[in-house]
Formats: structure tokens, C-alpha cells, sequence
């Protein structure tokens, strides 16, 4: 370290100011520049074949129409599925359950993720505060009081000391190293920050999925029991012709067995419901309990429309997205430190205070004592060290691109594979839809001429059968077509509540 001796204190210190203005411009290292990894000009499309058979089952829907007396039921009012990241938490909107609103913000308090990711945001923001003091002087006072004895020769010389004075330590940002670590530390913080983003949306997307999962779980149990009720009839009928002598014991048996299905159905529901609401418990940060609900899965299913294009520029609002990009940034960013921390270090040290032989005598005249001076400090081990540094430093940019890169890729694939589920889901729901339709008429048909003699029990057995499976089928098409919106405001990066 090398000190040059400093004769005028006052044009000392207009030196070290003139040093740190021109500061600014000497940042080391390539400046950091958002850019976008997907072109804003793309569009997220679910498939480019377009044999949807969507006509074709609103046609039979339309024919059905035309040979039914059946009165129809009423359609809800249709709502557009909008996707607006900064407009809320749309499939929230769509449903209209306020019970799911509440569970949602719930969530969002108690869950022990959320807390976790809070409190990491917490962290990395205290520390990037802590970079950005080190721009300025590092100040401090200190006292002491010694007894001291030196020698010179044969002269041995005595005295105590007592000292107090305000110190003053700078390192001057001339290479922008500290610059440079302020906004690798800001951009770690902005990136925990996406990474807590993404924990709420994960949350707020699985207690939606887990919500309409038990609406699902219910709408199944209604099926049960309206088919349980009605194969009790079809039984008790039965039992009412085997007493007649019209049919033979076989009939009954076969009709017993059939409401057995049923039952077991009830079981199986029942059991998974209790799952699913433990899990939604967890999720909300309580203890495993009933979750209260409302609303109809068949309401929200048919109130729901989806586009099929969309821009790629809603991928922005997605949190890995935004996490990758700032991680590119702090790497970037500390390329520039890495090579500053390898260039001379130019600093500026003071005191200023008072020393006498006495604490009591520190104020009285002539015991003023100051120092002021400038250096700099530049290790010879750079030479080598600092190609090697700045290399790795830029290799690790390079590997933090490559993630942000492949982050957006990845958040293309993730949103077209969601819009191709919500295409085929409600594709696959109208089909479903369609075969309930035309079984229920037919079981209604195979009652009626069983009950008048003409057709078998097998018919009616079959029909039976037939109808569950499918009611089942449609129930759990209406949950996919649902949770599929859901992942696909997931995959866009949907926005929440906060």
C-alpha cells in the first residue's frame, strides 16, 4: 500500500470528490440490457390442424333437440375467458364463488411455502440494501487510553495517552466494482421476487384445482345417489312382477347386483373426497378438516370460453421467466465486479479528534490531532488471477442466459400444450355430453317398455349400466375442461389477488 503524504488537507479532499464524479463512467464490464426470449410477434396456438369435431356434436345437440320432448335447460350467460395477467385471478372470476375467493386468500397467509418465500425476498432485499451503503464513507468514532513506554537507544521515554477522534474510511467506486455489486445483488432480489410470484401461482392454481376437484367429487356423489335411487325402483318393480309370476328369480338377482355398483361408488367418493380436502387443508396452512363449498361445476363448465390464439408476449408475466432474465442479469452484472476486483483499489482515509495525557484534558487547547490521505492498492497476484476470474464469470453468464433462454422456450411449450387441452377438452366434454344426452333418452325408453312388457330386464340393465359410465365420463370431462383453463392461466403466468 502505498500513501503519498498530503500537505493540504482541503485541496486533498477536492481531489478524491473530482475522482469519485468520474467514477461513473469507469464501471468495468458489459452493461446489462433486457431483451426479450420469445418475439413478441408469436402467437401460442393449441394445435394447426383444424378437424375439430365440434360441429359435428352441435349438430347432433341440434337433432337431438328436434326428437325430444324433453324440455331443455336453461344455458348460463356466457363469459369470456379474458387473459389479462394484471386483472386478477380470472378462473376465480369465472366461477363466482366467493367461498373459493376466501379460501384462495386464506391460502396466501397461511401457507408455509408462501411464509418461506417471503422471508427469502426479505433476505435478499436487506442484502442488496447492504451492497448500495458501501458507495458512501464508512464512519466511525473511537476512543482508547494507554500507558506506553519506548526506547531510543539508552533513552527510555514514558508517557500515557488518551485519544478520541471520528474516522473516516472511503473506497473510492472508480472501476464501478461496488456499482456492479449493487445491481447483481438488486437483480438476485428481483429474482427471488419472481420465484415468490411463482410459489402464490402455483398455490392459487393447485386450491382452485383442488376446489373444483371436490365440486367434481360432489357432482359424482349426486350421480350415484340419483342412479342408487333409481335401480331401487327398477328393484322394487322387479321384485313386484317376480310376485306376479311374470319373471323369474334371475331378474331380481340381476337387478340386486346392479345396485350394488352404485354403492361402491359412493365409497370410492366419499374416500377421495376426504383426501382431496386434506390436501386442500395443507394447502391453506390448517390443520386437515371439511372444506365448505358452493357452486356448480356444470355452471362454471358452460359459462366458459376459451380463444384459440393468443400473443406470446402475456410469457413475460410468466415468474420463472422474470427469475431467469434477472438471474442473466446479476451474472452479467458481476462480470463487471469481477474484473473492477482485479484493478487498483483507490481509497481515502481521515481522522480528526483530539489526543492529550489525560481523558480529563481531551478539550483543552492544542490537543487537536487530524489526518487526511489518499492511496491505492494494487495486488500483483491479478496479473494471473484476473483472467481466470473474469472467464468464469462470463461462463457463468453464458450459462445463465442459456437458462433464461431455455426458461422461455419451456414457457412456450407449457402454454401451447395448455391451450391444446383446453381445445380438446371441450371437444372431448361435448362428445361426453352428447353420449350422456343420447343414453338417458334410451334407459328412459328401455324403462317404459320394460315396464309395459315388451323389452327384457337385460335392456334395461344395459342402458343402466351404459348411463352411469357416461354421467361419470361427462363429470369428470367438465373437471378436465375446467382444470385445463386453469393450467393454462398457469402456463401464461396468471395473475392473483395480493
Amino acid at each position: 500500500m502505498m500513501t503519498p503524504r498530503v500537505r493540504n488537507p482541503t485541496a486533498a479532499l477536492l481531489c478524491s470528490l473530482a475522482l469519485a464524479a468520474c467514477a461513473a463512467s469507469c464501471a468495468q464490464g458489459p452493461s446489462y440490457h433486457a431483451s426479450p426470449a420469445v418475439a413478441p410477434d408469436v402467437q401460442l396456438h393449441g394445435t394447426a390442424r383444424t378437424d375439430s369435431n365440434r360441429a359435428f356434436f352441435d349438430s347432433l345437440a341440434t337433432a337431438r333437440s328436434h326428437d325430444s320432448v324433453t324440455m331443455a335447460h336453461p344455458a348460463a350467460a356466457e363469459r369470456v375467458l379474458h387473459f389479462d395477467t394484471t386483472a386478477g385471478v380470472a378462473w376465480l372470476e369465472i366461477l363466482h364463488d366467493t367461498t373459493l375467493e376466501r379460501l384462495v386468500q386464506t391460502a396466501l397467509v397461511q401457507n408455509r411455502n408462501v411464509q418461506s418465500a417471503i422471508a427469502r425476498i426479505r433476505e435478499y432485499r436487506a442484502e442488496a440494501a447492504s451492497a448500495k451503503t458501501q458507495y458512501f464513507p464508512n464512519i466511525s468514532i473511537n476512543g482508547s487510553e494507554s500507558t506506553n513506554q519506548i526506547a531510543f537507544g539508552p533513552t527510555v521515554l514514558g508517557y500515557r495517552a488518551a485519544r478520541l477522534t471520528g474516522d473516516m474510511a472511503w473506497e473510492l467506486d472508480f472501476w464501478g466494482r461496488l456499482r456492479r455489486g449493487y445491481e447483481a445483488a438488486s437483480a438476485d432480489a428481483a429474482s427471488w421476487d419472481a420465484a415468490e410470484k411463482a410459489v402464490v401461482l402455483s398455490l392459487v392454481s393447485d386450491v382452485a384445482t383442488g376446489y373444483l376437484q371436490l365440486l367434481e367429487l360432489d357432482q359424482e356423489r349426486a350421480i350415484a345417489v340419483r342412479t342408487l335411487t333409481s335401480r331401487r325402483a327398477t328393484l322394487d318393480l322387479a321384485r313386484q312382477r317376480y310376485a306376479s309370476g311374470v319373471i323369474s328369480e334371475l331378474d331380481v338377482r340381476q337387478f340386486e347386483a346392479q345396485v350394488a355398483a352404485p354403492a361402491v361408488t359412493l365409497a370410492q367418493v366419499e374416500r377421495q373426497t376426504a383426501i382431496t380436502e386434506h390436501n386442500l387443508s395443507v394447502l391453506l396452512g390448517q390443520s386437515p378438516a371439511m372444506i365448505e363449498r358452493h357452486g356448480s361445476l356444470a355452471a362454471a363448465v358452460s359459462a366458459l370460453r376459451v380463444p384459440d390464439t393468443l400473443s406470446a408476449s402475456l410469457l413475460a408475466h410468466r415468474p420463472d421467466v422474470q427469475q431467469a432474465e434477472r438471474a442473466f442479469a446479476a451474472a452479467t452484472a458481476r462480470i463487471g465486479a469481477t474484473i473492477a476486483s482485479n484493478l487498483p483499489t483507490i481509497s481515502i482515509t481521515g481522522s480528526y479528534g483530539s489526543q492529550a495525557p489525560q481523558p480529563s484534558q481531551l478539550y483543552s487547547p492544542g490537543t487537536t490531532v487530524y489526518a487526511l490521505s489518499a492511496g491505492f492498492s494494487f495486488p500483483l497476484s491479478a496479473f494471473s488471477r484476473g483472467a481466470d476470474e473474469t472467464a468464469a464469470a462470463r461462463a457463468r453468464a453464458d450459462q445463465a442466459r442459456a437458462g433464461y433462454e431455455n426458461a422461455a422456450l419451456s414457457a412456450l411449450r407449457d402454454a401451447n400444450d395448455a391451450l391444446v387441452g383446453v381445445k380438446t377438452s371441450r371437444d372431448e366434454m361435448a362428445a361426453q355430453a352428447t353420449q350422456a344426452e343420447a343414453l338417458r333418452h334410451a334407459l328412459e325408453l328401455a324403462e317404459l317398455r320394460y315396464s309395459s312388457g315388451v323389452a327384457s330386464y337385460l335392456d334395461v340393465l344395459d342402458a343402466q349400466r351404459n348411463l352411469f359410465a357416461a354421467e361419470l365420463a361427462l363429470s369428470q370431462a367438465q373437471l378436465q375442461q375446467l382444470t385445463s383453463a386453469v393450467q393454462l392461466y398457469k402456463a401464461l403466468g396468471g395473475s392473483w389477488k395480493r
